[in-house]
Order: structure tokens, then sequence, then C-alpha cells
């Protein structure tokens, strides 16, 4: 039983941590996008080692711009606490997403962002913000890299293409971590630098199938219209089904402290 639902958790990974290319290289982002990258975004919710792979898209000068969006959110509390742990600080309670993120790329890499968004507090203002930030600065955005948590890779991609259609949006999830059988139950055999809990993990994983799901109470076209369409495999709603009917986990719920639209 464990192992089925390794399985199927490993499914809902696949999924929602949409990557487009298999290795984050100029050249390979590059014929992605059909040209050089205007702009690479590292979004807020991420884990620490999604600063590590932005540090990295910087020093191979992947794009012409980077920027980092990010207010606070659903997940602030646990990048501070993992900053607190990682890097000393003591002073992060009220540093935004960005302002953390750019730190930590100053102290441990020795490079920063060009733009940072302070303002928004989820993924469908993450998506304007961005634009509307890069639209004043009079930064090209044709071609954009996104650069997000496993679990909301796909949604923000679907954000995009519902803000910025005629974009060329390349993805690559910060990290698609798969559950294992360990010693008798799941956990992460090689964890990347601060990665969610297990049981938080599980709960980002089992919230997005149901945002993403094109129904009357998804986020698509056919529901709340936050997203453009998401083509939901079969294979994962039934993984998806399988967990929730087994009582895997509990899907994240909206918080309403952050939704002036949708979380």
């Amino acid at each position: 039983m464990i192992e089925t639902e390794a399985a199927h958790l490993n499914t809902l990974v696949d999924f929602c941590a949409q990557r487009d290319v298999s290795v984050l290289s100029r050249d390979a982002v590059g014929e992605a996008a059909n040209g050089e990258l205007d702009v690479a975004i590292l979004f807020g919710g991420n884990i620490l080692a999604g600063g590590d792979l932005f540090a990295r898209a910087i020093a191979d000068g992947l794009a012409a711009c980077f920027m980092i969006v990010g207010g606070q959110g659903h997940s602030t509390d646990v990048l501070r606490t993992a900053m607190r742990h990682r890097m000393g600080w003591d002073d992060v309670a009220g540093l935004t997403e960005a302002a953390l993120f750019d730190r930590y790329l100053g102290e441990e890499y020795g490079v920063h962002a060009d733009l940072l968004e302070h303002e928004s507090t989820n993924c469908g203002n993450n998506v304007r913000n961005a634009l509307a930030l890069l639209a004043a600065k009079g930064v090209p955005h044709q071609r954009i890299l996104l650069i997000q948590d496993a679990s909301m890779q796909r949604r923000m991609d679907a954000g995009f293409r519902l803000s910025a259609p005629s974009a060329q949006v390349v993805n690559f999830a910060a990290h698609r971590t798969h559950v294992d059988l360990i010693d008798g139950g799941l956990g992460f055999r090689t964890p990347p630098e601060g990665m969610w809990p297990l049981d938080r993990y599980v709960s980002l994983l089992m919230g997005e199938i149901p945002r993403l799901t094109d129904d009357r109470t998804g986020y698509g076209p056919a529901g709340r219209g936050f997203i453009a369409h998401v083509t939901v495999p079969a294979e994962v709603e039934r993984a998806y089904a399988s967990l929730h009917d087994a009582g895997v986990g509990t899907p994240r719920p909206a918080d309403q402290r952050w939704a002036d639209t949708y979380t």
C-alpha cells in the first residue's frame, strides 16, 4: 500500500513540476524559447534550492534580465525559518520573499537580481505584478524563464499563458523531489536544500490538482477563470483520486490572508 502511495505521489510530482527542458543551459533554453531569453524569474514560493538554481542561471547569463517576485504568502514563514537556520539571520521577520532570496544570492554567491517585486501575495498577482513591473521598467519580456516550486510550476505556467499569451515561456521547476519508501514509511532519499517537510509537500501537491482541474470549482476557464486551460492526464486524476480516497494528505486550502483573487 505504501509503495502505491509513493508511486501516486510521484505521478503528481512529475505532472506539477513542469520542466520544458532537461537541463538549464543557454543552449537548451534558447532552443525552447526560439531565441535568447529576455528575463528569468524566480518566484518566492520556492524552497532554498530554488535560490541556488537561480544563482547558477545568473552566473551562466541565461537571460538579459533577472527578476525575483514575491511579497509574502502561505510559504513565507517557512522560507524565513529556512533562512534563519541556513544563514543564521535573526532579522528576517519583516523581509519579503524577494528580499530574502536576493540577500541570499548576495551572501552565498555574490550576485543579485536586477528587479525585485515585493507586493504579490499569491500565484495570481505573482503573474500580474511581474508583468506590470517589467512593463513599467521597459524590460522586454517576450521570452521568459519561470522557476517556481515543484508543486506550483504548472499552475504558474497556466497563469502566464492567460495573462501573457503571446510570450514564449520556458518552465524549469526548481526541483522535482520524489517520495521514496524509507524504513517502512514515506520520505525523501536525497532532499534538496530547504525541502518542505513531507506532510507540507504532500498537502501542496494534493492541493494543486483540484486547482488545475478545469471544472466549475477549479481555477481554469470552466471554473473561476484564474488560469488558462490545463489538461490533467487521466493517470494524474487516478493518482489524485486514489490518494484522496485513502486519506493521504490534506489538500492545501486557500489562505484568505493572501487571497486578493486566488492563492
